[in-house]
């Protein structure tokens, strides 16, 4: 796979004001959590408005990710993905200290040592990801996947690996959506693009080193 980058951004979102009262903070209690199950072995979790402040960190990750552009093959060409990402497999050299925070309480509640991050910027409603299950990140049949929207709510669509019919949720800037179980083994997900126009959004997916090692490895 190769990139492009580090790319400049300017999406008119403002620099973060580091003295503002709107400082991110997450919900330890998961107390708006709603699980859907998608099957006997498989489930999506969305629990909104789990991180407040939620503004702020999206404009503090917006200016110190480092985005690059990627390309990847698809079937037999090489294409430039629809978005930027910026990838920190150690989730110690991640610049946005919010990010630490979650990450622990999401470990703590999963029970998954989340030590990783892949965050993906949407630069607008053109932007988009194809129907994909996350295996770079999650090679074992259990895995469990927490993604943290930021900014623009955009449509997120899940549906059986087989085909069928799609499940679609809506997160808002804030929400947190957990896919579990055999989740990223028998179903696909994706980020459509619309034709509605929509703002930047971020989506923060907290990865793990345990998951992306093979049952045998």
């Amino acid at each position: 796979m190769n990139t492009r980058g580090p790319l400049p951004v300017d999406l008119g979102v403002a620099q973060p004001d580091l003295f503002a009262d709107d400082v991110p903070s997450v919900d330890e209690h998961f107390a708006t959590a709603h699980r859907i199950a998608l099957d006997a072995t498989s489930w999506v979790e969305h629990v909104p408005g789990w991180l407040t402040g939620s503004e702020h960190l999206l404009r503090e990750v917006i200016a110190t990710a480092g985005w690059e552009q990627r390309d990847r093959w698809m079937i037999n060409r090489v294409v430039t993905e629809p978005r930027l990402t910026a990838e920190f497999p150690d989730l110690r050299d991640a610049p946005v200290p919010a990010l630490h925070t979650a990450a622990a309480a999401l470990s703590e509640h999963y029970g998954v040592r989340y030590d990783g991050l892949w965050i993906n910027l949407y630069r607008d409603h053109h932007d988009s990801t194809g129907w994909h299950g996350d295996w770079p990140t999650c090679k074992r049949d259990i895995c469990t996947v927490p993604v943290l929207t930021l900014g623009a709510s955009r449509r997120f669509l899940i549906k059986p690996r087989q085909g069928g019919r799609s499940l679609v949720l809506t997160p808002a800037s804030g929400d947190l959506v957990v896919m579990g179980g055999r989740c990223q083994r028998d179903w696909r997900h994706c980020v459509p693009k619309q034709t509605v126009p929509a703002g930047a959004r971020v989506s923060v997916n907290f990865s793990s080193t345990f998951q992306a090692t093979r049952e045998n490895g």
